[in-house]
């Protein structure tokens, strides 16, 4: 399925006008050249993207495809939960771009961009959780052995029925029984990072809307890596998703039927994952090891 059919972004002639005009934003700053997130895809980024139902940006740090990702999902206004790098600039860049969503139709309402942020803050709060449950489950263990060594004691009054519920309890409840039952959390513990990162995009991701994912290989093992693609490609394929990605992941650029844009080019464009200078990157240090490997 596809939303956005095509983004444009400000030409350089555009660019120059607005800078131009000398805006009061540049009054503010003293006159700096930085003026992000203009200058940066000048000249570089000429003509419309066209996307498929998985577009990936593809290059290395500093290429840029992070902030194309947030400038779409801003003109788009799709939901976001972490911050980005805005500037006093990025209001008068996003009203030069321009899209065009599928068949006209409006970008669904459940479109989000899901960065490394988002998914750490979510094991920040797993551990966070899992810290609470652990003391719980301390106090838990504690309180099971001082109340089972009080059974060998006579019982001399009922007044306290709740002192007898839990002593009661306690005999018919193997230790671990009795801890998890009063907890009352289950599932948190046991889970690594990777896991719990992995399980976060599966619970994020719905069916028939937009979703732009800011690196989502980070914290996740080749293996899970391998595992999210086949994820988003089931999402694409039965569920009416679109996904728009910044990665370097091999995993994620070798997606079927994926349109990869090079941004480490000089000039942006098309390109299969075979003939990206990270993927060669790869392939040939894997080549000059490849003895260390048997069959």
């Amino acid at each position: 399925m596809k939303y956005l059919e095509t983004f444009r972004l400000p030409s350089e002639a555009e660019e120059m006008e607005y800078i131009f005009s000398f805006p009061y934003q540049l009054e503010m700053s003293c006159f700096s050249d930085n003026v992000y997130p203009f200058k940066v895809f000048t000249r570089r980024i000429c003509d419309k993207l066209l996307f498929e139902p998985i577009t990936i940006f593809s290059g290395g740090n500093g290429s840029g495809k992070s902030t194309l990702l947030n400038i779409i999902s801003e003109k788009l206004k799709v939901q976001r939960s972490a911050p980005f790098n805005n500037t006093p600039y990025y209001t008068d860049f996003l009203e030069l771009c321009k899209f065009e969503s599928f068949r006209d139709e409006r970008i669904p309402k459940g479109s989000r961009i899901i960065t490394s942020d988002d998914v750490f803050d979510y094991l920040l709060n797993i551990r966070s959780i899992n810290e609470g449950v652990d003391r719980k489950r301390s106090d838990l263990f504690r309180e099971y052995f001082e109340t089972k060594d009080r059974l060998h004691q006579n019982m001399k009054t009922l007044d306290d029925y709740e002192e007898f519920k839990r002593i009661h309890e306690t005999k018919r409840n193997t230790t671990n029984k009795y801890v998890v039952k009063r907890l009352g959390i289950k599932n948190f513990s046991g889970k690594s990072n990777g896991e719990s990162a992995y399980l976060f995009f599966t619970n994020a991701i719905k069916e028939n809307a937009l979703y732009l994912l800011d690196e989502p290989e980070n914290s996740l093992s080749p293996v899970l890596q391998d595992k999210l693609a086949s994820f988003i490609e089931d999402s694409v394929r039965f569920y009416g998703c679109q996904f728009i990605i910044s990665t370097h992941s091999p995993f994620m650029l070798a997606l079927k039927g994926a349109k990869i844009y090079d941004l480490d080019s000089e000039k942006v464009e098309a390109k299969d994952w075979t003939e990206l200078e990270n993927i060669r990157f790869c392939h040939d240090f894997f080549a000059k090891h490849s003895d260390k490997f048997s069959d």
